[in-house]
């Protein structure tokens, strides 16, 4: 029985959304969210856990609001958070190309791409702040690219047919947070935000059913301190590290999400992993991290491979009548720009065919002899030329001579801490922004939507949210008992880590780890290969705790024990992410069951059983996880079987 790995709870409902026309509800909400005093703003302390796009925006914003804000990241610089490495764009309805996009048409292709598991309410407003992330872009200076007249120039990405997307070379995430970092920075320099680098949020600081601080790590020197707060906002990022090989930079981590979970944030939708098409393939152990090539490339670029089983040969010594542009064979209306999910999946059958090529045969080509024959070298270089190089330098070889190589790896996870329309989580004062929330991508993300959420929630959603909170619940001072009760908790898991003493290394465990959730959690699930890794998992896990090694104390720069502390984290989530993926016997967007396809091998939802959003509670140490359901309901986009034909 599948239902003996979870229990039942009761159903969930998001009390914040308005009714009313779906246009009007944002600014109907905004309207009857009660307001702080700017005067009283300056009493209010907010603690931010994150200094990516959703961070950095929403620190800056909040300090300019007038908020005292208090920011940790664990990069030395909060230029290092992960959505620097973001390449291809930024999505927005301006619809500069006159070519039929609007708000509307960003709001059902969101939806309709996502595999209809989103709210209608969350992905629409999405859609109407799109506009505006642009122009507060502009006037920070961010150097979107233009065209010959200076307009602002915009590309393509997949699952949509209109050109939305707006850019700065391959180099758009590195721009997006410069902006927001110098925001960031003037707040800082005005005394509005406290900002604290190189440190850790290793749990949560409650009081009365509320979240109230954290208590943080000093990764140079092991100093454990608390900070508290009238709210905490939680930009921590996602979770495609438990994979360990991801294109999330290493630090990338699920802590401070999981360790909300504990305390009673649901986690919503888990088995939600996006893999992404376009990523330079495995080359061996030796590998920490694969890179992503931008979605982008997909524009010029054709993905094929040879129409033969085991064709070795050069791809420029393949003929073109011996070659299978497989993407604009199946899906002929998008072609190479079919949405990740499809294009991912797709790769892996031909694969799986034995038609990939490169060592052990996983890979396609992305070629883009067609763009260079048709626009000359110098423009897809002006477009490209950084992604080219990235590449050259990784693999060796000159795309503008020889097609890439690509194979789908892991990269976004559509899951995160459930959350309200308010992104307030379950517990009372926890917002969660960004990736680190499940909120507006469904199964599957578009490309171009991640910088798009991170930016609308930090500069736009959460200033106008987190304001009624505050100014619903004015809060006393923390007690001191609530502070030490979890000093205490994290001290004492340090020096548990610290004294297993064991034989293996913290990297050796993720490894293992991340070998099981590819191979029984990954591209493709079966019941039968879920249930193996609900028997593998947990054996793991209690042998990490029997047999970890990390070395040196907890009072010095210690990267191991920071990774220990990751991983166990990890391990848990893993569990989690299985179970989801095993109760929902459907497939839909990023999760493919085996069991659940149609006659063409496409992914086969049920939506009479399956129309919701699984909320997750944990329930304690060695307790069943409880399952939440929360009712998706649309009025304006009505669930079909998606087609990108």
């Amino acid at each position: 029985m599948i239902d003996a790995f979870y229990q039942s709870g009761e159903p969930i409902a998001d009390a914040k959304a308005p009714a009313g026309p779906i246009e009007d509800r944002w600014t109907t909400r905004k309207f009857e969210a009660k307001q702080v005093n700017p005067a009283n703003k300056r009493k209010k302390k907010i603690i931010i856990i994150g200094t990516g796009l959703a961070g950095g925006s929403a620190g800056a914003t909040l300090g300019e609001a007038g908020y005292h804000v208090v920011q940790f990241c664990f990069q030395d610089s909060p230029r290092r958070a992960h959505s620097i490495a973001a390449q291809g764009g930024i999505n927005a309805a301006k619809n500069y190309r006159n070519d039929g996009d609007s708000v509307y048409r960003l709001f059902y292709e969101t939806v309709k791409g996502g595999d209809f598991r989103s709210r209608e309410s969350n992905v629409h407003r999405l859609a109407d702040i799109s506009r505006n992330i642009i122009d507060q872009c502009v006037a920070q200076g961010v150097p979107f690219a233009r065209e010959y007249g200076g307009l602002l120039d915009n590309r393509s990405f997949g699952g949509t047919q209109v050109s939305r997307t707006f850019y700065a070379r391959g180099q758009t995430g590195q721009q997006l947070l410069l902006g927001a970092y110098q925001a960031l920075m003037r707040q800082v320099e005005a005394g509005n935000v406290e900002l604290y680098p190189r440190h850790e949020m290793l749990d949560l600081i409650m009081e009365d059913g509320r979240a109230r601080g954290v208590v943080v790590r000093n990764l140079i020197n092991g100093e454990i301190k608390h900070y508290t707060a009238d709210a905490v906002v939680l930009a921590s990022g996602g979770y495609g590290n438990v994979y360990f090989l991801s294109t999330n930079a290493m630090g990338s981590n699920v802590t401070a999400s999981w360790r909300a979970h504990r305390h009673g944030a649901h986690f919503a939708n888990p088995c939600y992993t996006q893999i992404h098409p376009t990523c330079i393939p495995v080359s061996g152990d030796h590998q920490s991290k694969l890179t992503l090539m931008s979605e982008s490339l997909r524009n010029d670029g054709r993905v094929w491979v040879p129409k033969k089983h085991g064709d070795t040969r050069k791809p420029y010594d393949i003929p073109e009548d011996e070659r299978d542009y497989y993407l604009e064979r199946i899906y002929p209306s998008f072609g190479n720009l079919v949405p990740r999910d499809i294009a991912s999946r797709a790769a892996k059958n031909v694969c799986d065919e034995g038609r990939g090529v490169g060592p052990g045969g996983l890979g396609v080509y992305l070629d883009f002899a067609d763009a260079i024959g048709r626009l000359g070298r110098d423009k897809v270089e002006a477009k490209y030329g950084n992604l080219f190089q990235m590449y050259e330098r990784i693999t060796g070889e000159n795309p503008y001579d020889t097609p890439m190589r690509i194979y789908p790896a892991v990269h976004y996870t559509m899951g995160g801490l459930w959350v309200d329309y308010d992104l307030e989580s379950t517990i009372p004062g926890l917002f969660v922004i960004g990736e680190a929330n499940f909120s507006d991508h469904g199964a599957n993300r578009l490309g171009a939507s991640a910088l798009m959420q991170g930016l609308a929630d930090g500069y736009f959603v959460l200033p106008n949210t987190i304001g009624d909170y505050i100014a619903r619940n004015p809060l006393p001072p923390v007690a001191d008992t609530a502070v030490t009760e979890v000093e205490d908790r994290v001290k004492a898991r340090i020096d548990k880590l610290l004294s297993v003493d064991g034989d293996r290394s913290v990297d050796s465990f993720h490894r293992e780890l991340g070998h099981i959730m590819w191979e029984y959690c990954g591209m493709e699930r079966t019941e039968e290969g879920l249930r193996k890794a609900l028997d593998l998992i947990p054996a793991l896990r209690a042998e990490f705790w029997e047999r970890v090694k990390v070395t040196g104390t907890g009072e010095e720069l210690n990267q191991q024990l920071e990774k220990a502390g990751r991983v166990a984290d990890f391990f848990e989530l893993a569990e989690l992410m299985v179970v989801d993926a095993l109760h929902r016997t459907e497939s839909c967007g990023g999760h493919f069951r085996a069991e659940s396809q149609d006659e063409d091998g496409e992914a086969k939802r049920d939506d009479a059983n399956f129309g919701y959003v699984a909320a997750w509670e944990w329930a304690g140490e060695g307790e069943l996880p409880v399952l939440h359901k929360e009712a998706l309901d649309f009025e304006y986009v009505k669930p079909s079987q998606r087609s990108y034909k």
